[in-house]
């Protein structure tokens, strides 16, 4: 027998250290634990499966929220700026909220495309009422938009349909907001109003897409009043703008004082960043946009009069804007005290280079007389009126499209929050709504009020309410259009097909087929006044509803039309109302466009298979109709 010391050792205490020794996951601290679910190769589900298996994960993943707040960041990065750092937050409720949040939402925006398609015509489509159903959720908004925003980023080729509804939802949403903020300014007192704060909010409704932001325009305004600061210095190092600091309400009373600020401002201004009046494109509408005006360094009289008003306020002059005919101007008072004199004021035309004028020479700017009130000071809310006014006469101006409809839409809605009881634009938005065949319940809310503020108008106002009235009922029992068949026998004409990306032969453009008609279904008079009798089969041939890269939507004749050597992205705004995909030679046609032509999608790819000599394979089958799907062994078309 082997003694004590120099035997085998006892296998039952070996096994007695051995599981003594033996450390498991769930015996490491609540902090590690944190750390190691932290890991960013970890999603919600695995958090979810790790809690499922004890206690001990299931109260560190749930405790004290480190993990799922850390899942939230991780998943939703955008949000992280609604939230402070050193408050507490239940981030697992938070989590819940957005990913429910996130499903309604979709489920909204598809269920907006088999709602609508059919409705309201491709030329200043607008949902109108179905974007309460989003209100209606409940949910916080930053959410919503969120979810938007993300339908919006996703790949670019893709989910078209779906991105086309997710950007008018987010468009009205943010709209809503700001005209939210809009009254809020409005009913502040009128010597609080800035007419900078009002022009951005004017460029944010009409630009809501745009990250357009007051805190960025006043960072960019203090560079530039930096610079005629340092200008200042050159010419008097003990002007009172040195001293002044961010924030600072500087009054500089001294005329000379004032005056060298205001030459100094002139020379940064025009001389070094080349501020010009826009003359060569007067009514483009990006001239009034405060944002587009500092990226161009170009705009007209009042959107430039309102930067350099603020520009010259930040350096202690104070300056008055005048709602002059024709050029908004600025006056600069030459005495101590206000005056009711206008010849004590030299007035400043922001559009020429900052000249100087007397009274009388404002005159010469428009070619006759006026009288003194022309030459009177006005209120923010009067400026911002007359701003807007501007926007609504190149609305007014426009073609007919879907850019100066929205223009247009806009800035009623503006002109309206700011002057509510005005009869002539009151009866403009609702024969815009009426044309667009839009909103009939919200027409019917215009004209009541119209009729309200002056019955002289119950002419105008009872031909609308009927003619609305017909329209509500009409959307209660709509007629769905008929599907049209290739193979039938009146369109054995039809060459061409929905998705195929042609050109023009005679005007060059690029475009996408989204619907045909085997005979052109036009007016007389339209056929008249495009010629189609110059045609070689005139109008009897068929014709194809196109979206071209332009923008536009046109209806071309088959003889015209040829397709693309080259297929290319037709970056129209329209396109996802049509085509849920672009795939390299042909866009896909959406759910709803493929119950118009249920045959088309089968003809495309044929199509393209023969243009571009593409293999079964590299086509694919995601446009086509499961019935007619090709299985695994099916010849090329």
């Amino acid at each position: 027998m082997a003694s004590p010391g120099t035997g085998e050792r006892n296998p039952v205490s070996n096994e007695v250290i051995i599981e003594r020794d033996k450390k498991k996951l769930t015996d490491l601290p609540a902090e590690l634990l944190e750390y190691i679910l932290c890991f960013p190769v970890l999603n919600h589900v695995d958090i979810l499966n790790v809690s499922c298996t004890c206690k001990r994960l299931h109260d560190v993943c749930y405790g004290r929220g480190k993990v799922w707040g850390h899942q939230f960041k991780l998943r939703w990065p955008r949000l992280q700026r609604n939230y402070r750092q050193n408050e507490s937050y239940d981030w697992l409720k938070e989590y819940r909220t957005r990913y429910v949040v996130g499903l309604q939402i979709r489920r909204t925006v598809v269920s907006i495309s088999k709602r609508f398609f059919t409705e309201v015509p491709c030329v200043g489509q607008v949902l109108g009422d179905s974007f309460a159903e989003i209100e209606s959720l409940g949910a916080p908004e930053h959410f919503c938009e969120d979810e938007l925003l993300s339908i919006l980023n996703s790949d670019k080729r893709k989910s078209l349909t779906l991105k086309y509804y997710a950007k008018k939802i987010l468009y009205f949403l943010r709209q809503q907001n700001i005209l939210r903020s809009l009254k809020v300014f409005l009913e502040q007192p009128a010597n609080e109003q800035s007419a900078l704060e009002g022009a951005v909010l004017v460029d944010q409704y009409c630009n809501p897409l745009a990250e357009v932001t007051l805190e960025n325009i006043l960072a960019q305004l203090e560079d530039i009043a930096d610079k005629v600061r340092k200008c200042l210095r050159v010419s008097n190092p003990s002007h009172p703008s040195q001293r002044a600091t961010t924030g600072d309400c500087l009054v500089v009373e001294d005329f000379e004082l004032q005056r060298q600020v205001i030459c100094a401002l002139n020379a940064v201004l025009y001389e070094q960043l080349q501020f010009t009046g826009n003359e060569c494109d007067f009514y483009n509408p990006l001239n009034s946009y405060i944002h587009q005006v500092l990226v161009r360094r170009t705009g007209i009289p009042i959107s430039l009069s309102v930067l350099y008003m603020t520009l010259a306020r930040k350096l202690g002059v104070v300056l008055e804007p005048v709602n002059f005919p024709n050029h908004f101007l600025l006056r600069w008072c030459q005495k101590q005290r206000r005056s009711g004199d206008i010849y004590d004021y030299v007035y400043i035309d922001t559009f020429g280079k900052g000249k100087q004028l007397t009274a009388k020479e404002c005159e010469y700017l428009i070619g006759h007389q006026v009288t003194a009130d022309y030459y009177s000071a006005i209120s923010t809310s009067k400026v911002l009126l007359r701003m807007v006014g501007n926007l609504l006469n190149i609305g007014k101006r426009g073609e007919g499209n879907e850019k100066s409809y929205q223009l247009l839409r806009d800035s009623l809605d503006l002109y309206l929050t700011i002057n509510p009881d005005n009869v002539q634009y009151l009866l403009l938005q609702a024969r815009l709504y009426f044309h667009l065949g839009i909103w009939p319940e919200k027409v019917l809310d215009i004209l009541q009020h119209i009729q309200a503020l002056d019955p002289t108008q119950h002419g105008a106002v009872g031909y609308l309410v009927q003619h609305t009235l017909e329209h509500i009922q009409h959307k209660r029992h709509p007629v769905l259009p008929e599907a049209k068949l290739r193979s039938a026998t009146q369109h054995r004409d039809v060459q061409y097909s929905v998705g195929l990306i042609m050109k023009h032969k005679r005007s060059g453009y690029n475009c996408v087929i989204y619907g045909w008609d085997p005979r052109c279904t036009m007016s007389q008079e339209w056929i008249t006044t495009m010629r189609v009798h110059q045609l070689s089969n005139g109008a009897n041939q068929p014709f194809y509803n196109v979206l071209v890269q332009d923008g536009t939507c046109r209806y071309a004749a088959q003889e015209n039309l040829e397709p693309h050597s080259a297929p290319l992205e037709i970056a129209h705004p329209e396109v996802g109302r049509y085509f849920s995909e672009f795939s390299d030679t042909h866009y896909v046609a959406n759910e709803e466009l493929q119950a118009r032509y249920p045959e088309d999608m089968t003809e495309t790819l044929g199509t393209v298979g023969e243009l571009y000599r593409l293999t079964p394979s590299s086509l694919g089958s995601e446009g086509l109709p499961p019935s007619v799907r090709p299985n695994a062994d099916a010849k090329s078309p």
